[in-house]
């Protein structure tokens, strides 16, 4: 299934009633930490045009929305219909933020080139079936000198890291999910980071696609990472 567009598109609309829950639970509250972190490292300013790139079901793109009153624009982007009806849902209850949402391909955009005056992807790159083409497009949608923030879990080569997140996903991550049935679902997250670049090859990937820097740090003890870029 990872890679597969279809597939994942088919898996996050079935997973969206549960997904913001499930975060939660299977994180301790710590992803919303880790998404500050990624906010941080974007300082959005007023005024400008960011775009959140596979944003589920929209709480980073309404922290960004926050950040870029008065005037600015928050582009919320994803695969699935499920998540984005939930991000509208959400969006509803603050009417004065300037936030869109559009159904769509993250590898195909549509955005003319320079759009953006910086963007997120979070737990989204793991998911496209070509991440390097997810950076060039990426690249392609944001102005020089402008920063974008990539979020995901790591896939660590120390042994003990290694162990450890092996454990976290078959003993805690499958489990939980199965209380609310969608232990299949979550199964392939494992499936998932055995294909995904680490976080040096993320660098280099993202340096091939035209970003004048990629630094990748890596977060909770090396099971996260965050990708720091500029255009």
């Amino acid at each position: 299934m990872p890679g597969d567009p279809t597939a994942v598109r088919d898996l996050f609309e079935s997973i969206a009633p549960a997904y913001d829950r499930l975060n939660d639970a299977l994180s301790l509250g710590l992803h919303r930490i880790w998404k500050r972190q990624a906010v941080a490292w974007l300082q959005p300013q007023p005024g400008q045009h960011l775009l959140d790139l596979c944003c589920g079901t929209g709480d980073l793109a309404l922290v960004l929305a926050e950040k870029v009153r008065p005037g600015g624009l928050v582009l919320g982007l994803d695969a699935a219909a499920a998540p984005l009806r939930l991000a509208e849902q959400r969006s509803q209850a603050s009417p004065w933020l300037r936030l869109r949402w559009s159904q769509g391909d993250a590898l195909a955009t549509g955005l003319e080139d320079g759009w953006a005056d910086g963007a997120v992807m979070a737990y989204g790159l793991r998911n496209l079936a070509d991440p390097a083409a997810g950076l060039k497009e990426l690249r392609r949608v944001m102005r020089s000198g402008c920063r974008a923030a990539v979020l995901d879990f790591n896939r660590p080569e120390d042994r003990f890291q290694k162990g450890f997140q092996r454990l976290y996903l078959r003993r805690l991550v499958v489990p939980l999910a199965r209380q609310v049935g969608l232990e299949e679902q979550y199964a392939y997250l494992e499936t998932s980071l055995a294909r995904f670049p680490s976080g040096p090859d993320q660098e280099h990937l993202a340096q091939s696609a035209g970003f004048s820097r990629a630094r990748h740090r890596t977060l909770a003890g090396g099971q996260m990472g965050l990708l720091q870029l500029v255009a």
